[in-house]
């Protein structure tokens, strides 16, 4: 473990509830090969301690996690360094079924921005708790890369055509959202969501479902936007193509339509391409072939125009004006 991951990743044990929490702030907790290391260490070590749970959070009210440090994996890129960027990969989706198969149950505390790996560390964890700060997205296909972190396993496992969308167009989603889809399981409001570890504690024969109930004080302030246009994304994002689908997004004469059609040629056409897919496949696999489907399409990705343009438009020179490139991938390559 570096000396930066140990200061990034604090963790202890307190009356049978293990805690992790995330002390990256100024990054909004994007991950680094260090920090997923560190978590996978850490929770390894705990799977035989008898905790009653485990607790990821926090420090910060901005974020949960903004994703991985995909800035640095692209410098890894330009200097061909695949070794460090195929570590990183590793590592992460090693973490993420982990989480999924842990024998204690996970909760996942869920304040700000939750995006790309910060999916991966919480909605493969049994327990998925948001606030009224939550922000959820998967923005892959806009800076050249495709939804990982078992996302081809999960996004097609949500209701209906749902996460087909949010996968395709990176739509970033509130609290109601996500409890309407599924990526959220409990709400609590932000001012209480320190005293949910100590709850545990508290009551550790009780069932982890009962003690976040009775948390959850009150609703979201919203009704979920996405149930009132269920109906066109079932219909729009059920579709057989890509192309399919932008044709009934241009039938549509509605807002909503013309916000995902605008997020759909904003996006990297080989991203969507290659997120199409894998979602279309992810519904027929495993967690873990899922993972190791990703795992390889990571390898050639990164390396492409699209990816390199991408995260220098968004996260780099942040002018948010990447030229795309033709995609040079077609269904039949991608991992079987």
């Amino acid at each position: 473990m570096t000396d930066s991951a140990a200061d990034e990743i604090l963790t202890d044990v307190r009356r049978g509830v293990g805690r992790v929490l995330l002390n990256r702030p100024k990054a909004l907790n994007a991950l680094t090969t260090g920090m997923v290391a560190e978590i996978d260490r850490v929770l390894a070590k705990w799977e035989h301690a008898q905790l009653s749970a485990v607790v990821l959070a926090s420090t910060s009210a901005k974020a949960f996690c903004a994703g991985g440090d995909i800035r640095t994996i692209r410098e890894h890129s330009l200097a061909g360094d695949t070794e460090a960027s195929e570590r990183f990969f590793a590592t992460e989706y090693r973490l993420n079924a982990r989480i999924a198969e842990y024998s204690v149950p996970v909760v996942s505390l869920i304040d700000g921005l939750c995006m790309g790996g910060g999916l991966g560390l919480s909605v493969h964890g049994g327990f998925r708790v948001v606030t009224e700060r939550a922000v959820l997205a998967m923005p892959e296909t806009g800076i050249g890369f495709f939804p990982d972190i078992g996302a081809s396993y999960f996004l097609p496992r949500l209701p209906g055509a749902i996460g087909m969308y949010l996968g395709l167009t990176g739509q970033r989603i509130d609290a109601a959202d996500a409890l309407y889809t599924g990526l959220a399981t409990h709400f609590v409001p932000a001012d209480t969501l320190d005293t949910v570890a100590d709850a545990l504690a508290d009551h550790p024969g009780d069932p982890v479902d009962v003690v976040l109930n009775r948390l959850a004080g009150r609703s979201p302030v919203a009704e979920s936007g996405l149930a009132a246009v269920r109906a066109d994304v079932d219909q729009v994002f059920g579709a057989p193509t890509l192309g399919e689908i932008e044709k009934r997004l241009r039938h549509l004469d509605t807002p909503w339509a013309a916000g995902a059609l605008a997020a759909l040629e904003a996006a990297s056409p080989q991203s969507l391409e290659i997120t199409h897919a894998l979602l279309a496949r992810g519904r027929q696999r495993t967690l873990r072939e899922c993972l190791a489907a990703e795992l390889a399409l990571t390898r050639t990705t990164i390396r492409t125009p699209d990816f390199l343009e991408g995260v220098r438009a968004a996260l780099v020179d942040k002018d948010r004006t990447p030229h795309w490139q033709g995609t040079s991938f077609a269904g039949r390559t991608l991992p079987a």
